[in-house]
């Protein structure tokens, strides 16, 4: 945590830049370990080029952030009173103006710049969205263990899809038992919205799980994540209920030919848009390029879709330590969809799946 301070503080010197203010859930728990969902409240941390940081938060959870490990300043704040004021008058009593600021200008809405301009005056305005990109793209052993247990959880949850696959029962059903399982070790909150699709609906690469029953010789699509302890996971598995088609085989095959192709190229040093055309180049090549409408993948960490995205035009070069996913898929409207996706993490020499559920098709 102090480490992390530190490096913020050290750019903000090399920019000659008076202070940082992080507003975004993830980049405040990066910072001083406490995650917070805070609605329409201000949750925010005020990193100072020099001297001692401030995180903000409403007054009821001021216990769970020093629970969390924060062990500096905190401006506790009531329903009836202005954080941003409170702030101000705290600089003012250590005789600190900010003449530049250094914010997220991805999450910071314009309004809240407002009230902070209101506060404290005119200031010039500086991003530091990638600085903060690059700080958490790189993970630390602590963070690795977490999205281990993270994937860990997420190889459980497809393994409850499975076991639930019936004819007859509709998506939201299995869905549902995934999620009441996962509960019951202890996970509160999912990476993103589950997704359970079955036959024509998986055509759909971000479809909406509804009343469709499995029926045999569909092929059957999860695509889900946990949230543990702050850190996400983000897996896709397509399996069989049933007999299958040759062309769904097809589909399915060349899907993981592009997932392994990809797989097999990681290693520190490799550009990220080398990963999406190699596996892109498989999809073509069977005859589905056109039914490859999304990236390769997107990295991963305290957010389920954050730096680097890895697409066919990124300049991005894998660094040992980088977490992402490789997500290939194939969708053919009312014929079938299939995607397969690992979280994978960049080691010295190659890669690691954090995600271990078994790739060749699965029948049930």
């Amino acid at each position: 945590m102090k480490g992390k301070i530190k490096q913020i503080q050290q750019y903000l010197s090399s920019r000659s830049i008076d202070a940082a203010f992080l507003t975004s859930t993830e980049n405040v728990c990066y910072t001083t370990g406490f995650r917070s969902n805070p609605h329409e409240r201000w949750l925010a941390v005020f990193v100072p080029q020099t001297g001692e940081s401030t995180l903000i938060c409403p007054g009821m959870e001021e216990e769970e952030a020093r629970h969390a490990g924060w062990e500096y300043r905190i401006i506790g704040y009531s329903d009836t009173e202005n954080p941003i004021q409170l702030l101000h008058t705290l600089l003012q009593t250590k005789n600190m103006a900010v003449s530049s600021l250094a914010i997220e200008s991805s999450h910071l809405t314009v309004d809240r710049l407002n009230l902070l301009k209101e506060s404290f005056g005119s200031f010039d305005i500086h991003s530091i969205d990638q600085q903060m990109n690059d700080l958490r793209v790189v993970k630390s052993q602590d963070e690795l263990v977490l999205l281990r247990k993270a994937a860990e959880l997420a190889d459980f949850a497809i393994e409850t899809a499975c076991s639930e696959l019936a004819e007859g029962k509709t998506e939201l059903e299995i869905l549902a038992a995934i999620e009441f399982e996962l509960k019951r070790k202890g996970i509160t909150e999912m990476s993103f919205s589950t997704m359970v699709l079955t036959g024509k609906n998986a055509a759909s690469p971000h479809g909406n799980p509804g009343l469709n029953k499995i029926k045999r010789g569909d092929l059957v699509l999860f695509d889900l994540g946990v949230v543990y302890q702050g850190y996400c996971s983000d897996i896709t598995r397509t399996v069989a209920f049933g007999e299958l088609s040759k062309e769904q085989i097809k589909i399915y095959e060349t899907v993981l030919a592009a997932e392994l192709k990809a797989l097999e190229m990681v290693k520190p040093g490799v550009k990220a848009s080398d990963l999406d055309l190699a596996a892109r180049k498989v999809i073509q090549d069977a005859g589905y390029g056109d039914f490859f409408p999304h990236r390769l993948g997107h990295g991963l960490g305290l957010n389920v879709h954050e730096y680097p995205s890895i697409t066919s035009d990124s300049d991005f070069i894998l660094k040992e330590g980088m977490t992402f996913t490789i997500e290939p898929g194939i969708y053919v409207p009312n014929i079938a969809g299939v995607r397969i996706e690992d979280d994978v993490l960049v080691t010295e020499n190659g890669y690691e799946t954090l995600t271990k559920f078994p790739k060749t098709l699965q029948y049930y």
